[in-house]
């Protein structure tokens, strides 16, 4: 029987904005299979995504041009490609107040104002919650994925259409000492934590915790589901990514949020920035990249750091800003995976961040959702199969020619086994896993 942790594959129907659906109200992983790509993706219209409402239209600029453009009180940008200095407002008060009474971290204490019974109560069910996906999958995956990465594996980790997932990717990358992940969904103001209403506060944790719930236990997020997160007071991305703390045995060291530059540097986001921001648009640009530090609990580690970059992958709009390209290619070669993405990189409407990951990438893990054979191979990477797949999940974007090309690469392979699902299953309910390899 498949487990019921199938690894956080609720992400792919947020993470880039896909073709338009055939009705509204649904999200790529509503949408019925085609044999063939879709249509381009329309310029405007509204998609549903996790932790925020419809994306803006075309008659307001969305959060991330509007940050794009914006000023920056930090002053000159530093050499593309060193350090970030570390400026700008550290919002790690409020994060800390988050990770302990939503996302039930070990450390801190709960704010006199709220009822501790209550929290009490929500942590008691959310642990059963974390305790099954450490069990059932995080223990199972670690070690299995740990012994296929090569001893030269990048430091550095880009996770396109990866939204608020830094749980399954620091099981993948433990000692990743940068992870990037990149998705539509901005990572949310935190600074409602200090002012939310002791009364508002037993609906938001239940609404929040049956949210991580589904990450943690469902195959993805409905459109119902994802409704009900736009509608809460506190960053669903953000307790997301605490909960994957939680879960590793980490703590947060700063939460800072910040902008790309043009040349694709970081711009912190400064507490004049905030101040200066003149209507609601602005306000929400400013919070819709989000840098969190953080360490192994109770240890002298090292810190590791997430940036969230909220950033619509499909071609049109990474060609238009040049920014998101500059900051990645920055970093110089890369480890990366992908999962649960709707066969987005199946897709020409997505050719653009396709290639920056054969160019960029040394080793990559995904489902069927990574780099189809027909661009690997070319490339200059082989693929190796683990699991079993007969043919694509009905979820987003489907090519007849790379569903039939990733049958047949596992059809060549010898049969390796795998315990866990990665991702989608494939259209069996099979769990399966592809390694792409630099030659």
């Amino acid at each position: 029987m498949i487990p019921r942790l199938l690894a956080l594959l609720v992400l792919a129907s947020s993470c880039a904005r896909a073709p338009a659906p055939p009705a509204s109200g649904t999200t790529p992983s509503d949408v019925a299979p085609s044999a063939t790509a879709a249509a381009p993706p329309a310029s405007t219209g509204a998609s549903a995504v996790p932790g925020d409402a419809a994306s803006p239209t075309s008659a307001e600029p969305s959060p991330a041009s509007v940050a794009a453009s914006a000023p920056s009180a930090d002053g000159a940008p530093p050499e593309l490609g060193a350090p970030p200095q570390l400026v700008g407002k550290d919002f790690i008060a409020q994060a800390r107040t988050l990770f302990r009474v939503g996302a039930c971290g070990p450390s801190g204490d709960v704010p006199a104002r709220f009822d501790a019974a209550t929290v009490a109560r929500h942590c008691e069910e959310l642990g059963r919650a974390y305790g099954d996906y450490q069990k059932t999958w995080v223990d199972v995956a670690k070690p299995f994925i740990a012994a296929l990465e090569p001893k030269d594996l990048p430091g550095v980790v880009v996770y396109p259409f990866g939204g608020g997932d830094l749980a399954s990717a620091l099981t993948t990358f433990p000692s990743a000492t940068e992870i990037t992940t990149i998705s539509l969904e901005p990572a949310g103001d935190v600074r409602p934590m200090d002012t939310l209403p002791a009364d508002r506060l037993a609906h938001e944790l239940q609404v929040h915790r049956a949210h991580l719930e589904r990450l943690f236990e469902k195959a993805h997020s409905r459109t119902d589901n994802l409704e009900k997160e736009s509608k809460t007071e506190l960053p669903g991305e953000i307790l997301f990514d605490l909960a994957a703390l939680v879960v590793h045995g980490q703590e947060p060291v700063s939460l800072r949020y910040f902008r790309l530059r043009p040349d694709g540097s970081i711009a912190y986001v400064s507490q004049a920035d905030i101040d200066g921001a003149k209507t609601s648009t602005e306000r929400r640009a400013l919070f819709a990249n989000a840098e969190l530090r953080f360490r192994r609990a109770g240890a002298d580690a090292p810190e590791q750091v997430l940036r969230h970059i909220s950033f619509d992958l499909e071609d049109a709009h990474v060609i238009a800003d040049p920014s998101l390209l500059a900051h990645l290619s920055a970093k110089g070669k890369v480890a990366a995976m992908t999962k649960a993405a709707s066969h987005l990189l199946w897709s020409d409407h997505f050719a653009t961040v396709r290639t920056w990951l054969l160019d960029h990438t040394d080793w990559m893990i995904s489902d069927s959702t990574g780099i189809p054979p027909r661009f690997a191979s070319p490339a200059g990477f082989t693929q190796d199969t683990y699991g079993t797949f007969n043919g694509p999940a009905p979820f987003g974007l489907l090519d007849a020619r790379d569903a039939a090309d990733v049958k047949k690469l596992f059809a060549s392979q010898p049969a390796r086994d795998l315990s866990f699902r990665y991702g989608y299953p494939d259209k069996d309910g099979h769990g399966h896993l592809i390694v792409t390899r630099r030659m």
